[in-house]
């Protein structure tokens, strides 16, 4: 299964790069308050270094960690932004990653800032992030990118952290369990989830991922909330790892 992620992976990677090799100004601002192009791929880049560390030097990685505030991702991006080879930097980091991930023995987990994650699951965070910073660069060029099937992985991880969401907003995770149904880029339906679940949460794939990863305000995507679970998940859905994000204005 790794080799199925990672394979998505470079493919997510290769139409982001697509996208921003050849341009000649990375300065372009982002819908992300002070991130720039060269913002957005300088964090991918670091995170993946920070991901290959995480594999090949976990004692090194968990060490580092006490270097790390509110501050270092917003200060990573603005130093990588300014490499002039930054491109280069950001293919080499990736295809390292993925070479690491396939040499991962099975079964084992990797040490990362929060929980201890499979090399799967760290291939599929990979991902998530890939397409959400590549959705900012679309954004800030102007260009609408085809959804693919690629996207059930960003859609897992939405579901994966309802606990996740709950706790980082200073709420109790909750009990009841909470039903999925998404439509599909390629018409069929994704799901989570049990059928008889009072909690439901439907609407398109697309929609729900870009609610996720807070590239879109909550009344500004077709995905809609059935129960007091689902209703107050929603607003704080979150995919990605820290404290929670300020999400988008509403368009």
């Amino acid at each position: 299964m790794i080799i199925d992620v990672l394979d998505d992976l470079r493919v997510e990677s290769c139409e982001l790069d697509d996208l921003v090799a050849p341009l000649d100004d990375w300065g372009v601002p982002t819908p992300a308050e002070g991130w720039t192009i060269g913002h957005q791929i300088a964090h991918l880049a670091w995170t993946d270094r920070a991901s290959l560390l995480a594999v090949t030097d976990p004692a090194g990685f968990t060490a580092g960690l006490s270097g790390y505030d509110e501050h270092t991702v917003d200060n990573a991006a603005a130093e990588g932004a300014r490499r002039p080879d930054l491109l280069a930097h950001w293919r080499a980091g990736r295809e390292q990653l993925a070479e690491a991930l396939c040499a991962v023995p099975a079964g084992e987990k990797l040490v990362w800032f929060g929980p201890k994650m499979s090399p799967v699951s760290m291939a599929t965070a990979r991902l998530m992030e890939t397409w959400a910073h590549g959705q900012d660069v679309a954004d800030a060029l102007g260009v609408t990118r085809e959804p693919s099937e690629r996207l059930r992985h960003v859609a897992h991880i939405g579901v994966r952290t309802i606990p996740f969401s709950f706790l980082v907003n200073g709420l109790a995770p909750p009990t009841d369990p909470v039903r999925v149904e998404l439509a599909s880029p390629a018409g069929g339906t994704w799901t989570w989830g049990p059928e008889d679940a009072e909690n439901r949460i439907t609407g398109q794939g697309l929609d729900f991922c870009l609610l996720v990863t807070q590239r879109r305000h909550r009344d500004d995507v077709d995905v809609t909330a059935v129960g007091p679970v689902a209703e107050e998940w929603l607003p704080i859905a979150q995919a990605f790892a820290g404290p929670p994000g300020g999400g988008r204005a509403k368009s």
